[in-house]
């Protein structure tokens, strides 16, 4: 998306990504693209080793679970992942409420760390428009190298391939950003507010559930879990209620090495055998609903709830094309443009 004139400025929004379809061979290839990510899977004593672990066991069974579980939340009117459908959205939104503030002429694109539309092709696209200079922004709030740090990686490999290559800018996480944590806080409370609407109490517990990480990743300096603890504790401040009414978990365990604990399934578990009847729960680390959010929280987890006592199972959304999430990114967008933004136009608020 441009504006009508050459544009001299880029903001490219990236995400993790998604098969092209729900067939074997479309999930294989995203898988593999996927899992032999050393910022993934990060390298084990012999990276031969995992290339046959990976293509010749796990590729050959997972495309399948996996391509079931994406088939469950397609977006078959456009046929396409949902993640898919709603980068597009926030792209078009944070574009337009751009625009409406702002006077300085600026391309707004997306791409993937992971399939289509890929990260080097949208390089290459800002810069043939004109972008001298663009703005990397993965849309992870919590930084983690599986996440933030790959999505660069892929970034700058695809400067790699240009002669004349833009000025480049990566935003930092933005967890404790004071709009980002807004946007957060009134999504719960319109869960809320619906609740008490239909006459339902407040849920006995609030899980923040973030998609896990390998002990060993934190071990070695990744930040990852410390900041999704720090968005827990931002959100049950914003929110008041009892002590410990807000929680985190950890999701998606893959392989048998310890992660970051407690295990969301495990502690749904835990809290239904406890007595806890009825449970809200919602994914801060996601800025769009994807499979680990619509098949493995709101199925799978669900299950495990219900399974264990639990009666009442609330999945909150992520914010995804939210009014207020727009807002939030467009603060970002416009903080860590200072100084390429005519200075009239710069906040200087953060």
């Amino acid at each position: 998306m441009t504006s009508p004139n050459a544009s001299r400025l880029g903001v490219l929004l990236l995400n993790l990504g998604t098969p092209s379809g729900t067939d074997f061979w479309s999930v294989r290839r995203y898988l593999k693209e996927f899992l032999w990510d050393a910022r993934v899977i990060e390298p084990p004593p012999s990276r031969a080793l995992w290339w046959l672990i990976l293509n010749g066991i796990i590729l050959t069974k997972r495309p399948f679970s996996s391509g079931k579980a994406y088939k469950g939340i397609w977006n078959n009117e456009l046929n396409e992942s949902p993640l898919l459908t709603v980068t597009r959205e926030q792209t078009r939104k944070l574009f337009e409420a751009f625009s409406a503030k702002h006077s300085a002429d600026v391309v707004f694109d997306f791409a993937m760390r992971y399939g289509e539309p890929n990260t080097p092709d949208a390089i290459r696209r800002m810069s043939e428009a004109g972008c001298e200079r663009i703005l990397i922004f993965p849309l992870y709030p919590q930084y983690a190298a599986a996440t933030t740090a790959t999505a660069n990686d892929q970034a700058f490999r695809g400067l790699m391939k240009l002669r004349r290559q833009p000025a480049i800018r990566t935003v930092p996480a933005y967890y404790d950003h004071p709009l980002y944590m807004e946007a957060l806080a009134g999504s719960v409370r319109r869960h809320l507010e619906a609740r008490t609407a239909e006459g339902a109490p407040a849920p006995q517990r609030i899980l923040c559930s973030y998609h896990g990480l390998p002990e060993r990743y934190v071990a070695s300096g990744d930040p990852y879990a410390d900041q999704c603890r720090a968005t827990t504790r931002l959100l049950a401040e914003a929110l008041g209620g009892p002590e410990g009414w807000v929680e985190s978990a950890f999701q998606s365990r893959f392989g048998k090495e310890e992660w970051v604990k407690p295990y969301t399934v495990e502690r749904v578990a835990e809290l239904a055998r406890s007595g806890a009847t009825d449970i809200a729960i919602l994914a801060p680390a996601f800025s769009a609903d994807c499979v680990e959010t619509l098949e493995e929280i709101n199925e799978e987890i669900r299950e495990a709830f219900l399974h264990a006592g639990g009666q009442r199972f609330d999945y909150i959304p992520c914010l995804n094309a939210e009014d207020a999430h727009i807002a939030a990114l467009l603060a970002v967008v416009e903080r860590e443009m200072a100084g390429w933004l005519p200075e009239a136009e710069t906040p200087r608020v953060a």
